[in-house]
């Protein structure tokens, strides 16, 4: 299958209220926010959108809202992945009917899979959608089950819409094998904000990213600056990112975004349990730190 999706991509948040109630509203008003800094498209129920902790029927609403409001403007490729095999088909049949792009399929955690079992569980999600595009979500620091390259290699090989692969490994040299060993046009999707000029210099396409959705216009830049072949410019772009994941704690707590958010001007709502809102001492110390950055 051909299916070709460039560009940063931020893994959208999703607003709960104070309750822990989605906010559709606000989820749809954010991906609108983005697509007028310029981003390709948006990735929501992933890690930083919180997915894992969604129902599926809040889940597929979501997406609905977002086809709705912004479909037009910019791609969604949706995060479908579950603990099991069943309701990850649900939500692929449900993506592929609503007008997602494409979806990624995070590999299913808590129990340790071998090969095997995530070949039959990839192959049964895309077979169920034969004409749908699927990324591959690889995160093992989350999923606890890693997907080696040569595992990527073998799907994108077999299974004619197994078209990307989303990688937040962090490993670049398992990347550039996968670049190289996987069928012409397989997109390759950066996932680790720190290494977003590393990875599209080795060849990757786009970048799925958490930071982006208070800071698109750092990634941007390093994007930018690289697709012209000015490395020096990309790498001094890199520092300003890499200083700006620190300031988030890039990777630590999802109320980092959205605390950034708000001192940006945008309410991006709050986090929903177990995930917890920042203290008061946190976000007097994060406001301070976020201005001296001058992003606020």
């Amino acid at each position: 299958m051909k299916f070709r999706l460039e560009g940063l991509v931020p893994a959208l948040l999703t607003p709960f209220s104070k309750n822990g109630e989605v906010l559709y509203d606000r989820a749809c008003a954010l991906a609108d926010r983005l697509a007028v800094q310029g981003v390709a498209g948006v990735f929501p129920c992933g890690t930083t959108g919180e997915g894992p902790l969604m129902t599926l029927p809040e889940r597929k609403k979501l997406l609905e809202e977002l086809v709705k409001a912004v479909g037009k403007k910019i791609k969604i490729l949706v995060q479908i992945g579950t603990f099991d095999t069943a309701s990850t088909v649900e939500l692929a049949r449900h993506a592929a009917e609503v007008g997602a792009v494409a979806a990624s399929v995070v590999a299913p955690g808590f129990y340790l899979y071998d090969d095997l079992a995530l070949e039959a569980h990839y192959k049964k999600i895309a077979n169920a959608v034969k004409s749908f595009p699927i990324f591959l979500y690889n995160i093992p620091g989350c999923a606890r089950n890693a997907l080696s390259p040569s595992f990527i290699i073998k799907m994108a090989t077999q299974v004619d819409n197994i078209v990307g692969l989303k990688d937040s490994s962090s490993r670049i040299m398992d990347m550039t094998r996968i670049i190289d060993g996987a069928p012409a046009g397989f997109n390759v999707f950066n996932g680790c904000d720190e290494q977003t000029f590393q990875a599209w210099a080795t060849g990757a396409n786009g970048s799925v990213t958490s930071t982006a959705n208070v800071t698109p216009e750092l990634f941007l830049n390093v994007i930018k600056n690289v697709q012209k072949g000015d490395f020096k410019k990309a790498r001094a772009a890199q520092t300003k990112l890499d200083d700006a994941c620190a300031l988030f704690q890039y990777g630590k707590m999802v109320a980092y975004y959205k605390e950034g958010l708000r001192l940006r001007g945008f309410d991006a709502g709050y986090v929903r349990g177990p995930q917890r809102e920042l203290t008061a001492q946190e976000r007097k110390a994060f406001a301070k730190a976020v201005q001296a950055a001058g992003l606020a």
